[in-house]
């Protein structure tokens, strides 16, 4: 029945400032806009393929996580110096000052994390090929394909 996830929503302190934010800075297209309330819609991907909707809530908005699919090349090659170049600060899931992808060995996925102005926890993540291996841990790629070369020499 479920396939997937189509929308997420978080609260954010100034409307504007967000959608500036997702669409200048990320790339999303607003989707829809509704002053009244206000809530914006962004369309992430291809159009209708995926939404995130934006409530602003000025007073005390409730951090949250999300992950952006993302080819693994793209997260190897390029998310550390896109972020960078828009003045965002990448950083692994152990927040250990290293700011370069890390695999979760159990999945096994590709990550890379950064903030939103309002400290919403965002993600560009990767689902990699193969087996996961929970005993493994977090990781930098370069560990786990070495780690997954040595046991598939094990395995013969």
């Amino acid at each position: 029945m479920i396939k997937g996830l189509y929308e997420t929503h978080i609260e954010v302190s100034n409307l504007e400032k967000s959608i500036q934010f997702y669409t200048e800075i990320l790339g999303l297209k607003l989707a829809h806009l509704d002053e009244k309330r206000p809530i914006a819609f962004l369309w992430i991907g291809k159009e209708k393929e995926a939404m995130l909707g934006l409530w602003e809530q000025k007073e005390n908005p409730r951090p949250r996580h999300f992950a952006f699919s993302a080819d693994k090349e793209d997260i190897l090659k390029y998310s550390v110096d896109f972020l960078k170049k828009r003045n965002l600060k990448p950083y692994n899931f152990l927040k250990d000052g290293i700011e370069k992808p890390m695999v979760f060995a159990w999945m096994p996925a590709l990550a890379i994390y950064f903030n939103d102005p309002d400290g919403n926890q965002l993600e560009f993540i990767s689902i990699l090929e193969g087996e996961g291996n929970p005993e493994w841990g977090v990781m930098p790629y370069e560990d786990w394909v070495s780690k997954k070369r040595a046991n598939s020499i094990l395995q013969l």
